[in-house]
């Protein structure tokens, strides 16, 4: 493979300056790696906050009445959820499905009284789709086969100090505005390791809210997907299958604060990574200018002997991309452990948060936040590096072509 005179040059001229220059691929190795590990982090941090709110009875989607995405009323229904059910278990890429129906109510044990909001489940497919119900640390989940039965979170057992096989009697408005009580007998207790979350949980199941409420019928139907790179595709298939009567939300609509969170934490990581290449695009430039002024003799001379101001800019701009080349190797070298590590071990915010688990808007997170990690870092590592070197090497280069080369000859030696 023939090297072109340009770039012949511009690796003698590196030689010859070995100090700046492996002081320049330092710069830009260390830059790239910071860069690496934080959008590795961030990346991996977005992953695992979307599977925490999907799998914290969120899902990826959900099929609700056409009128809920603006009022966000429990006593919707979907007029005829068991059809609509069908149609999701036979898409594919549609995973797990289970319906839901929630109302406000309140629970007494004697004299003391707790409100919550009542999720009326099926038994059969709540514990895979929602991991807040998978922990049942005493008696057993709700059974189909065993109506007016209920299971509550440890921290609201403990507020109500009730135990396995107490009555628990519930009082809701029903269709009518009327009320409408019924007791149900304790026959699980679950605990997600989170006092906030332990003390709003009531499963039933779902006919016993329908005999509650008056109301027939699921008010939603959540659904977690194969792949969630894959959900904008899903929930527009389905929005053009399904009636006008329904529609598609997915889990940024369910838990706003949740998702705007992520996209503040995803901005916060653009303008940090913006932030150190800018440096390092300025640090690199200024080299390469300093470079510039200590070359303007020699550059006279080429342009004297009939060197083009495009091969000198192709001289300057080889330099920078060798430059870039050899500083994302360096980059790589840095970054591509740290973010292995982070990405197998995680950091854990326990002894921050002093808890085992984190809860945040009724999303149960683990503490050990990990990053993402794959083969995506590689030409991301190229491209960081060569865009802020390549860029830098314009305006020395414009700089050296505009110098004059007899004023540059005549400066004293």
């Amino acid at each position: 493979m023939r090297v072109s005179i340009s770039t012949r040059y511009a690796i003698c001229s590196l030689r010859r300056h070995l100090r700046r220059t492996i002081l320049a691929i330092l710069g830009i190795g260390l830059g790239s790696a910071v860069c690496l590990f934080m959008i590795a982090f961030v990346r991996g941090e977005g992953k695992m906050m979307l599977k925490a709110a999907a799998e914290s009875g969120a899902g990826h989607l959900r099929i609700v009445p056409a009128a809920w995405p603006e009022t966000r009323e429990n006593d919707l229904r979907l007029a005829d959820w068991q059809s609509i059910d069908e149609i999701l278990q036979a898409t594919e890429g549609i995973g797990v499905v289970t319906p839901h129906a929630r109302t406000e109510g309140l629970l007494a044990f004697g004299t003391r009284v707790a409100g919550v909001e009542i999720v009326g489940v099926d038994p059969n497919t709540e514990r895979t789709i929602n991991r807040l119900v998978r922990n049942v640390v005493e008696g057993q989940y709700l059974r189909p086969d065993e109506p007016g039965t209920t299971v509550v979170g440890r921290a609201l057992a403990r507020r109500l100090d009730v135990t396995l096989d107490d009555p628990l009697m519930v009082t809701v408005a029903n269709a009518e505005n009327e009320m409408s009580s019924a007791m149900l007998r304790i026959v699980g207790i679950v605990e997600t390791g989170s006092q906030e979350l332990d003390g709003i949980i009531c499963h039933v199941n779902l006919p016993d809210v329908e005999h509650l409420t008056g109301r027939a019928g699921a008010a939603d139907l959540t659904a977690l997907v194969d792949n969630p790179k894959h959900l904008a595709r899903h929930v527009r298939d389905l929005q053009s299958r399904l009636p006008d009567d329904y529609a598609v939300v997915t889990w940024k609509e369910i838990m706003p604060e949740l998702a705007s969170g992520t996209e503040v934490d995803e901005t916060w990581t653009r303008l940090t990574v913006g932030l150190l290449m800018t440096v390092v695009f300025l640090g690199i430039m200024s080299a390469q200018l300093a470079a510039v002024l200590e070359r303007r003799r020699e550059f006279a001379v080429l342009s004297a002997l009939g060197m083009k101001s495009g091969r000198l800019i192709r001289v300057m701009v080889a330099e920078g991309v060798i430059l870039g080349l050899l500083g994302s190797v360096l980059g790589l070298a840095f970054g591509l452990p740290a973010a292995y590590y982070v990405a197998t071990h995680g950091i854990d915010f326990t002894k921050m948060y002093g808890t085992s688990d984190l809860a945040v808007s009724n999303v149960l997170f683990d503490p050990v936040f990990k990053g993402d990690f794959g083969w995506w870092l590689i030409p991301l590592a190229f491209e960081l590096a060569l865009t802020a070197t390549v860029l830098s090497s314009f305006y020395p280069a414009w700089f050296a072509i505009r110098t004059d080369p007899a004023a540059a000859l005549r400066v004293e030696q």
